[in-house]
């Protein structure tokens, strides 16, 4: 069994809370919460083998936020001491008090029950920041060098992103928290150039970032082996294969292209802050708008999606949010009509949902807490049939593999979505890579053109670092789940007639 950090809980963290809220309490709040927060990371990047960068970052402080009169107050500091503790609280009721003449909507927080003492560690082995710098460069080196000795491959990026992050937070219901989190991010990709014509190609490693440690990257979790001995010849074959004649056809999404699809058409979408229009940072509103609640035909009678704060490895996954709430999963997406949103207590309050399910969350002391993506999932069919058994029932179609670029608009509605490759279907076999496909639909057509669900041999979890959201911006780790999925009479693009080329 893993242990808090003995570095963070020897912190005076009791201290520091009894100091905040006493103070925030003799103060008049109605609510108030503290958190103290290290968050460590660790970016290393090589190119053709050697060394490019190697960047240690750490973020440690305190924050205090308050509900003064119906209104929000925020104050974070860096010195950890029972006297900038109560001096945050001042600050954060001063905000609040002169951000009251603004404030049109009272700030009620729904109910949670109280969870005094509460510990959650992620499910991890090996502390990435316990494995030593040559030994995590030399697992990269040996990783690039076997691409590299392959013929055709011209260049080799590798690289890992490292996260661990710890975090107490304590309320005046009587919540108190301590957490510990720990998230890899593996990668490598390589670059074929064909001479004859100048073109060039990329192909990335599939094997999605995660909320697991070092033995993520050593241990039997990935066939890594495999992985790369395999990139060299699909990218010797996706540089001379054809160009994709444009048109409609039934497309097969793997779940390590489908789970971006799910982030920026459902994930973003069914975030409540932007349905109701109080969030339009970085990805917009949503056309899913509260109105349509139980109303909405989001996609076909198969489609079930779920928000997951407890999925074991899950990068949004937590014990408890920054708001006190206990992590839980629920419904979004029932029988393909929306059922839930994702929800902050302000905003569970705000729309009468009762409780919150626990999605506020800040990146760093320094950042206010805002409501954030969850886990958000496909489920797969209990009895669904595997990828293989999918393409042998398809005449004309692609299979996609892999996520690369995409586009959508600021309502979450319309959208185009490329990959790493793109297989042709014919008469139910795979018949070679295509190049310059792009899928393109609306999020209610796409989602109602789901025909067949794969499963649960098929489900993968996949994810992002990088989930950007509010202003000041914030980042985000989140993961999505989900089974390879048929789509019928989907419009492909070809890429470079759009480009004009």
């Amino acid at each position: 069994m893993q242990q808090i950090d003995s570095s963070f809980t020897a912190l005076p963290l009791r201290e520091l809370a009894n100091a905040a809220l006493s103070r925030a309490r003799e103060l008049g709040c109605t609510h108030a919460d503290l958190r103290v927060e290290r968050l460590r990371t660790q970016n290393i990047s090589l190119r053709d083998a050697r060394l490019e960068s190697a960047t240690d970052g750490e973020d440690a402080g305190l924050a205090v936020r308050v509900v003064h009169e119906g209104t929000w107050g925020f104050a974070a500091g860096m010195a950890l001491t029972t006297d900038e503790a109560g001096r945050l609280a001042e600050q954060a009721v001063a905000v609040a008090r002169v951000s009251a003449a603004i404030n049109t909507d009272p700030v009620e927080m729904a109910p949670e029950p109280a969870y005094p003492d509460a510990t959650y560690i992620s499910a991890y082995e090996i502390d990435p920041f316990t494995v030593s710098d040559p030994d995590k460069i030399a697992l990269l080196v040996d990783w690039s060098e076997r691409l590299m000795s392959a013929d055709g491959v011209e260049h080799v990026q590798s690289g890992v992103m490292l996260a661990k992050d710890q975090k107490f937070y304590a309320d005046l219901s009587g919540t108190s928290t301590i957490q510990q989190r720990v998230r890899v991010h593996p990668q490598l990709t390589a670059v074929a150039v064909d001479r004859s014509s100048g073109a060039f190609e990329t192909m990335r490693t599939l094997a999605a970032p995660a909320a697991r440690g070092w033995e993520y990257l050593t241990g039997d979790l990935v066939d890594w082996a495999g992985e790369l001995a395999e990139i060299p010849e699909l990218l010797r074959e996706k540089i001379k294969a054809p160009s994709v004649q444009a048109g409609r056809y039934d497309l097969i999404v793997d779940p390590s292209n489908l789970f971006l699809t799910i982030h920026e058409s459902i994930g973003h979408a069914t975030e409540l802050d932007r349905a109701l229009g109080y969030e339009a940072a970085y990805a917009g509103t949503s056309f899913a708008t509260i109105d349509k609640l139980g109303k909405l035909q989001y996609g076909s009678p198969l489609m079930n999606v779920t928000g997951d704060r407890n999925d074991e490895y899950g990068l949004a996954s937590i014990g408890y949010d920054d708001e006190g709430v206990a992590a839980q999963q629920w419904d979004i997406v029932k029988d393909g009509v929306l059922v839930g949103y994702q929800l902050d207590r302000n905003m569970a309050r705000l729309k009468g949902f009762g409780r919150s399910n626990g999605c506020a969350f800040a990146d760093s002391p320094g950042h206010v807490p805002v409501q954030r993506m969850a886990n958000v999932s496909l489920q797969p069919a209990p009895d669904g049939p595997s990828t293989e058994e999918m393409i042998a029932g398809v005449e004309r179609g692609i299979y996609v593999v892999g996520d690369k670029s995409w586009s959508i608009d600021m309502q979450r509605y319309n959208f185009q979505f490329t990959g790493q490759r793109f297989y042709k279907i014919e008469s139910g076999r795979l018949a070679g890579q295509l190049r310059d496909v792009a899928y393109q639909a609306t999020t209610t057509d796409f989602w109602g053109s789901m025909s067949v669900v794969g499963g649960p041999s098929t489900y993968v979890l996949g994810g992002a670092f990088n989930c950007g959201k509010a202003q000041p911006g914030q980042v985000a780790a989140v993961s999505h789940g989900c089974p390879s999925a048929l789509f019928d009479g989907v419009n492909i693009l070809n890429t470079v007639t759009e480009g004009g080329r």
